[in-house]
């Protein structure tokens, strides 16, 4: 049986903290602003995008050290050392949450809150539950939480030439552009476009070769 892969927290310093158990949920928030416009007379009024905001990621941890009897704050402190600021860069670090394959992208500790749950006899806390909340650092046009195979340029396409068919045709189908047939022709090496032979296989590159040409 394959042994699950343990979640942990990977700091700017590239130093990694790991998790004693993987977190059972991870809530994802992306929002935006929008401001109403000046609508008297209406029901509802327009709305204007103002601006995106920061993403959060949140989560809660299970903290046990009881087969251990070691303090579970050995692994408390290091989420809470996440928060304190770096004498050269005058703030926190930014970390990232890794698991397996599934990556985030740079985000902030904004939130921890620790709740000690079990104690030895002497005293020693032995079991926590940590709820953590990160803030996205940065702006970043990925997905706050991603594979690392998500997000490749799809692969080129075939298209089968029907009878009647002209390369303009097919490249206002293929982009809605039908002045960029010529990226088909190059593709394809057709020295000439007007000649397309029915049942002819087309390779129809995808759309950031498009971009790239223009």
């Amino acid at each position: 049986m394959t042994a699950p892969v343990k979640a942990y927290l990977e700091t700017e310093a590239g130093t990694r903290i790991p998790f004693l158990f993987n977190p059972t949920t991870l809530k994802v928030k992306r929002s935006a602003k929008w401001n109403p416009q000046e609508s008297p007379g209406k029901n509802a009024p327009g709305l204007t995008f103002d601006r995106g905001q920061s993403s959060t990621l949140s989560f809660e941890l299970m903290l046990d050290t009881t087969h251990t009897g070691s303090p579970v704050t050995n692994y408390t402190n290091d989420l809470l050392n996440l928060m304190k600021v770096d004498d050269q860069k005058k703030r926190p670090p930014w970390v990232k949450l890794g698991w397996g394959k599934l990556n985030s992208f740079k985000h902030v500790v904004e939130d921890v809150t620790l709740t000690f749950l079990f104690f030895a006899a002497d005293g020693t806390p032995l079991r926590a539950k940590a709820e953590l909340s990160l803030k996205q650092y940065q702006d970043e046009t990925r997905q706050p939480l991603q594979n690392p195979t998500s997000g490749t340029p799809k692969r080129d396409r075939l298209h089968e030439v029907k009878p009647g068919e002209t390369l303009d045709r097919i490249a206002y189908q293929a982009y809605g552009d039908s002045t960029i047939w010529r990226l088909i022709a190059d593709r394809n090496r057709i020295m000439d476009p007007l000649r397309l032979p029915a049942g002819m296989r087309l390779v129809i590159p995808e759309r950031e070769a498009v971009a790239r040409a223009n």
